[in-house]
């Protein structure tokens, strides 16, 4: 019975002794900047792989493993080992991870990191700062910041990769192409990004990264020299923004300028006139809205509008049958240089259409009163001969005028059949939200060929609710 359990005892502690999480690192002393890898070595079966993003409160930049096979006294056992590289900002000990190896958990050693200050000439070869001629801003003025990195023209460095600064509560509006240019020992590189801010409030520019690879010499294990690569990340400084809120009732800031220009100022019939809106200068372009007005007896079709840089562009057509006016184009905003709002407007532009419908006018003829007549006994019998025929006669020329006006009638109420028709019986009631849709159906239906149809239960309500014939 002993032997068994001695034999059962041999089975287990291989499994027992091969079952181990040890933990350490590349370099336990390191300046800022300068890389880490933090490696687990794992051996035993059915490893579960720790899942690690974040080590010393710093995001792991890259992950690698290994996996090796050992033969001891006839038993096979597996290890791994788990590579995280990562740029630790200070010092720091990194917690026992735990693993699963063959449904048990078993703990790592905690590791110990110190890291100390820069110091020495050679990093006096890169150099990486952020900086802006603006610290105090309106909610969507625009800014520049500048970032610029230094580099020493003898400095060794093999790979370098940058990571932008997080910018969350601006809107990045541009970033320009590197720019290079000499400045004695070095070589200055500067991207420039045109942002604004987002919300009112304290926004921070958080830190830009710039890591960059050089050659350096490490022992083996013999104790001798090789070459290795090296990796160091140089950290920019950091900007605070202090943002405030524009004043009520403007959601523009800046400086701008605006201008129409149309394309003829003489058309027929139904032929468009096209207008173009143009907005210059710096300030947030995107928030300005559509230009589009609302003639009476004007068909408008907007286009979407567009932005290049520093100027806004949007184009409107417009389609009549008689003379009208392009109503100025206005623009207010918040001046920043003047702390004052501005408004800025365009020109009134006249529009002479040729062969224009005179518009009719609905005149109402009103006949005059009969005199009296003064009868006597003598003329009694010519009398009522006379009234009998007056009253004939106007009875016929009642009839008469009836059935047109009957037919008048009929006609106005198949008029508003006409998209035409009933488009300009509804423009005095555009302001009406639900005018609005049913008169941009109908402009795209007649001016664009569009086949739309009209909600004929929702337009019978309008005719109704404004007493529409």
């Amino acid at each position: 019975m002993n032997r068994y359990f001695k034999l059962l005892f041999l089975l287990i502690i291989p499994h027992v002794i091969y079952a181990s999480v040890t933990a350490k690192v590349d370099y336990k002393t390191v300046e800022l900047g300068e890389m880490v890898t933090y490696s687990l070595n794992i051996s035993g079966e059915d490893i579960t792989r720790p899942n690690i993003q974040r080590l010393c409160d710093t995001d792991v930049i890259s992950t690698s493993s290994q996996t090796s096979v050992q033969i001891v006294n006839g038993n096979i056992t597996k290890s791994y080992i788990l590579s995280y590289k990562f740029v630790p900002q200070k010092s720091c000990t990194i917690e026992p991870i735990e693993v699963d190896i063959g449904g048990k958990t078993e703990l790592s050693n905690p590791v110990e990191i110190e890291v100390k200050p820069v110091t020495g000439a050679k990093d006096k070869n890169f150099e990486l700062t952020l900086s802006t001629d603006k610290k105090e801003l309106f909610v969507g003025e625009t800014f520049d910041l500048l970032l610029t990195f230094k580099q020493k023209i003898d400095s060794q460095a093999v790979d370098s990769e940058f990571i932008a600064p997080e910018l969350k509560g601006f809107w990045i509006k541009n970033k320009s192409q590197p720019i290079s240019s000499r400045d004695g020992d070095y070589t200055v590189t500067k991207v420039i990004y045109t942002m604004a801010p987002q919300r009112e409030g304290s926004l921070k520019i958080t830190k830009a990264k710039m890591r960059i690879a050089s050659r350096s010499n490490r022992a083996d294990s013999w104790g001798s020299w090789i070459p290795t690569i090296r990796w160091k990340t140089y950290f920019s400084n950091e900007l605070d923004i202090n943002v405030k809120a524009l004043p009520s009732g403007v959601t523009l800031v800046g400086d701008f300028t605006i201008e129409a220009k149309v394309d003829k100022k003489e058309i027929n019939v139904n032929e468009a006139v096209n207008v173009t809106v143009e907005v210059t200068g710096v300030g947030n372009l995107e928030d300005i809205k559509t230009f589009k007005p609302y003639i009476d007896g004007v068909s408008v079709f907007d286009e979407k509008i567009a932005i290049e840089d520093t100027l806004l562009t949007q184009k409107i057509a417009f389609v009549a049958e008689r003379d009208f006016k392009i109503p100025a184009f206005s623009l207010k905003y918040f001046d920043t240089e003047t702390k004052k709002i501005k408004t800025i407007s365009s020109k009134e532009i006249d529009i002479k259409v040729k062969n224009a419908k005179v518009k009719e006018e609905l005149t109402i003829k009103r006949e005059t009163p009969q005199a009296k007549v003064d009868v006597s006994s003598g003329e009694f019998d010519k009398l009522t001969l006379v009234i009998a025929f007056i009253i004939g006669l106007t009875c016929g020329i009642l009839i008469m005028m009836i059935k047109p006006l009957k037919r008048l009638k009929k006609e106005k109420k198949s008029s508003l059949k006409e998209p035409k028709v009933l488009l300009v019986k509804l423009f005095p009631f555009k302001d009406d939200e639900e005018v609005k849709n049913i008169i941009d159906l109908l402009e795209k239906s007649i001016y664009s060929g569009q086949k739309l149809e009209l909600d004929k239960k929702a337009l019978k309500e309008i005719l109704k609710k404004y007493k529409i014939d």
